[in-house]
């Protein structure tokens, strides 16, 4: 080998862009390193666009949520009103009603088409009234304010409402105030032919 060919081979080794021969075990270090790092971005890629997923829909949910229930706060204060309106109409009892001049009757229809189309209104924007008159007692929409002695009624079961509730959604906006039956006197058993 010339001088010169040394030189040019020396040069070429140093020259940056050129390699220098490596061996198998290198390479296949080499390999192995960026097999690992393409498997931990694939994971990464992965965790990332399933949280991304579940991002989605908890926001999806939430957006979905604040639709149906955003106007709770509202609809709680509105109540006060419904239920004024409805103690104003309870106020004309039905002798009144009965022996009222046009003038008072004109009026009276104004306030229940008034309370008619406010409940309307709730209910255009998913606030719903319930009156759970003779269903079971559920703490879960009910609020018992007296147990009733009704033995027409069962017990545990609502005998009056003293308040309708209103629901948003699935969701209890306002229990009803109800009186809960505490049912018939209990009956004794009837011994059967044995005598027990």
């Amino acid at each position: 080998m010339t001088d010169t060919t040394a030189r040019s081979d020396a040069a070429a080794a140093e020259e940056p862009g050129t390699a220098t021969p490596a061996t198998e075990e290198q390479i296949a270090e080499l390999v192995a390193k960026l097999t690992a790092e393409s498997a931990d971005l694939k994971d990464r890629l992965l965790r990332t666009l399933a949280e991304m997923e579940n991002l989605r829909r908890r926001t999806e949910r939430e957006v979905s949520d604040a639709r149906t229930y955003g106007a709770s706060n509202f609809a709680r204060d509105v109540l006060a009103v419904a239920d004024n309106i409805q103690r104003a109409l309870d106020s004309f009892g039905p002798e009144l009603r009965a022996g009222a001049d046009e003038s008072v009757r004109a009026f009276i229809d104004g306030i229940e088409l008034t309370e008619r189309e406010l409940l309307k209104a709730l209910e255009k924007n998913g606030v719903k009234r319930f009156d759970p008159k003779g269903e079971k007692f559920d703490p879960n929409f009910h609020q018992a304010m007296f147990e009733a002695p009704d033995p027409s009624i069962p017990a545990g079961f609502v005998a009056q409402v003293i308040q309708p509730g209103f629901k948003i959604g699935e969701r209890v906006l306002r229990p009803a105030l109800v009186g809960v039956s505490k049912g018939g006197p209990k009956v004794a058993p009837v011994p059967d032919a044995t005598g027990n």
